[in-house]
């Protein structure tokens, strides 16, 4: 009589293993997806606005009589939230964050007009800041866009600063 008791057939254990990776992969796959979808959503607005925002090296300068910096941010056709810049100089990193509604900054001024209510340039124009925080010529300036609330990477940096010009 116990030689005719069986245990779960072969057909039957495959099944249920099939089942079982089935189950896991869904599983595994609705958590992929919720991740991929989220930063989708984050890098489709950045996406494709590469180079639309970019440092205009011939109104960046330093102007070594008065020790400011001026920086000139161009922007193509796009809207910005705003953007971040980053001037890097040999004891000072800084990093300002200029909003597309009136922002005031310390010791940064829209330029000629020495006006402390700063703006993101509009779609298609442009704008030149100053500081007066670098006592020296900085080494770089770096400027990231902020689209739809999202900081992309950086867009445009300019290595190589010249001094400023009295034409300028």
């Amino acid at each position: 009589m116990i030689k005719n008791k069986r245990g779960i057939s072969g057909v039957v254990t495959v099944v249920i293993m099939i089942a079982l990776v089935m189950v896991a992969t869904s599983i595994v796959w609705a958590v992929i997806s919720k991740l991929m979808t989220s930063q989708i959503e984050t890098t489709q607005s950045c996406f494709g606005n590469f180079g639309k925002v970019s440092i205009n090296s011939r109104y960046t300068c330093y102007d070594d009589t008065q020790k400011k910096f001026r920086f000139s941010v161009n922007v193509g056709d796009v809207d910005l939230d705003g953007v971040v810049v980053i001037i890097e100089g040999s004891s000072l990193i800084k990093s300002y964050t200029i909003m597309n509604a009136s922002t005031t900054i310390p010791n940064i001024v829209s330029y000629p007009s020495n006006s402390n209510t700063l703006v993101v340039p509009g779609k298609n124009s442009g704008l030149t800041y100053s500081t007066s925080e670098f006592s020296s010529k900085p080494d770089s300036v770096k400027i990231s866009p902020i689209i739809d609330g999202n900081q992309c990477d950086i867009s445009d940096s300019l290595e190589e600063i010249d001094f400023c010009s009295s034409s300028i």
